[in-house]
């Protein structure tokens, strides 16, 4: 493997580096994040560029909710963001009163990976969470 010898060789490498999950409707997706995640989001920008990132330290990896500059809309289908959590069940029990649904119930998963499950946010956006209990 090589490595970079640039400004960006501090960094870890991480498969994942940043995401951005589409919405239509920024207060309302954020609202609904941090009410199945119990974590508060930041708002960056304004207008086309404005945006609601996940809490993340140092070196870790970012991502954000974004108004599409692109016109991208949400979508079920695609690439499937997991969202860490210390505990599938109480982000589940929020989904529903919070106005999205449960599209897969927890699940174990194999060798001691942990649990996923599936969720579909207010936006129509399929997001996977991952726990490890």
């Amino acid at each position: 493997m090589q490595h970079h010898t640039n400004a960006h060789a501090a960094h870890a490498i991480h498969a994942l580096h940043w995401f951005e999950i589409p919405v239509l409707d920024l207060d309302r997706a954020q609202d609904f994040y941090e009410t199945v995640l119990g974590l508060p989001m930041r708002r960056e920008g304004e207008g086309a560029h404005s945006m609601a990132l996940f809490p993340f330290e140092g070196q870790g990896v970012g991502g954000c909710l974004s108004v599409s500059c692109d016109g991208q809309p949400p979508a079920p289908a695609g690439t499937v963001v997991y969202l860490s959590t210390p505990s599938i069940d109480e982000v589940l029990s929020r989904v529903p009163q919070a106005g999205g649904r449960i599209a897969v119930e927890k699940t174990a998963l194999p060798d001691d990976w942990g649990f996923c499950a599936h969720i579909t946010d207010t936006e129509g956006n399929r997001v996977g969470l991952h726990s490890l209990a």
